[in-house]
């Protein structure tokens, strides 16, 4: 991997120290080894989690953000870098170990501006986000492709969307087109950037570059994907409508808009978390937002100057050991010892914890350093898979490490806790 081109991620976090510790412990473990990290966090995040890094010898670069803007956050972060390539993380999500240097390679080829990976959701196994193009009115438009790697060249009509919290840019190319439009807080900045850099080269999309996204709690939503406040993103898809399309294109748009939010906020009313009140009420906020974003300024988007600053390899990625920690339910405390003392040592660390039942399988990134997947030992990890599948504890633990190992160290010669 000493041929990747180097690589500088840039994590924007508000408010959610927790989260962006977590994430900042999974990108430690990278496998690319001429990797910078370039982080954007409030002032609390700052002293909380980066300064105790940076005390602890762990070099990175760091802006303090002084308003809640994703847009502001990036273009802080952009300034930061010096890779060849940036690439960007949401603070609520944790990459596998393989995920920049995936990405990086992409850029190897001729041609490619950018790229995106595959993005699981909150269980950890199941995919959030595969791979779409969007279109000029923000409509996504699902891509069923080959296996391995894809090269789609795009328009300024529509392009292969970079998923916000899994995609990478030529540097010198996303600060040509002016990096992030700063009239999008939150929504659709990615699609915007899409569609604005597809005539200037390809965009690959890389299946085996994953991070896990968890949707953490924030002022737009809770722990558990309801919504608080639509009006972001009605303002956001009102300013990318009078960026990119048509205004005979406005009408319908908004009118799928309003659509596709009221079924969403239907679905919650029907489940017990909100009331209908609320209903109304997030879709008035949603209409208040559309005619904030009508008349929100739209500014020129010149260049962005480069940053001056050298590059600042963050300590000890690199290739690495895989360990896999296999036990039982009551072995919790025994595997999560065993675990993190791997970590210490250097170790990419994976735990199966199995129970003997038919319990379907989560699977995440805990705080102390290691990947977790548990669930009954009979059960389903997949959704294509039979909800109870009669299997021995070994075969169990060779075909989990068979799935993980596409994107992270993981042999099947485990080290079983007894």
């Amino acid at each position: 991997m000493t041929d990747l081109p180097t690589i500088s991620v840039i994590v924007a976090s508000w408010q959610r120290p927790d989260a962006l510790r977590r994430c900042l412990t999974g990108l430690r473990q990278q496998d690319h080894p001429q990797l910078e990290l370039c982080i954007v966090a409030d002032h609390a995040a700052c002293e909380a989690v980066v300064a105790p890094m940076r005390t602890a010898g762990v070099g990175c670069k760091l802006a303090v953000a002084d308003v809640p803007n994703l847009s502001v956050a990036r273009n802080a972060g952009l300034a930061l870098a010096a890779g060849d390539v940036v690439a960007f993380i949401d603070d609520d999500a944790v990459a596998e170990p393989t995920w920049a240097s995936r990405l990086a390679a992409a850029f190897r080829t001729p041609g490619v501006i950018a790229a995106t990976g595959f993005t699981r959701g909150r269980n950890g196994i199941s995919f959030q986000w595969t791979a779409a193009e969007v279109d000029a009115t923000g409509q996504d438009h699902a891509l069923h492709l080959p296996p391995g790697i894809s090269l789609r060249a795009g328009t300024s009509r529509q392009a292969v969307k970079p998923v916000g919290t899994n995609c990478a840019f030529d540097r010198k190319v996303l600060l040509a087109i002016g990096g992030f439009d700063l009239a999008y807080r939150f929504y659709l900045e990615d699609a915007d950037v899409a569609l604005r850099l597809a005539p200037h080269g390809l965009t690959a999309i890389v299946p085996d570059a994953q991070v896990h996204h968890g949707f953490e709690a924030s002022a737009r939503r809770r722990a558990d994907r309801v919504p608080l406040d639509l009006r972001e993103i009605g303002a956001s898809s009102m300013v990318f409508l009078r960026r990119h399309a048509g205004e005979r294109e406005w009408a319908a748009a908004l009118d799928r808009l309003r659509g596709d939010q009221r079924h969403r906020l239907l679905r919650h009313m029907v489940a017990g978390r909100i009331e209908p009140r609320d209903v109304e009420l997030l879709l008035r906020g949603l209409d208040a937002g559309i005619a904030e974003g009508a008349a929100r300024p739209l500014q020129g988007l010149p260049p962005l100057p480069a940053g001056d600053a050298a590059f600042l390899p963050l300590p000890a990625t690199g290739a690495r050991p895989g360990v896999v920690i296999a036990g039982r339910v009551w072995q919790r405390m025994k595997l999560a010892h065993r675990a993190r003392a791997a970590v210490a040592s250097g170790a990419v660390t994976t735990v199966l914890r199995f129970s003997p039942t038919a319990l379907r399988h989560r699977a995440g990134f805990h705080p102390d350093g290691y990947w977790l997947q548990w669930g009954g030992l009979f059960g389903a990890a997949q959704r294509d898979e039979p909800a109870f599948r009669l299997v021995s504890f070994q075969s169990r633990v060779t075909r989990e490490c068979h799935r993980w190992a596409e994107v992270r160290p993981c042999p099947s010669d485990t080290s079983r806790a007894s």
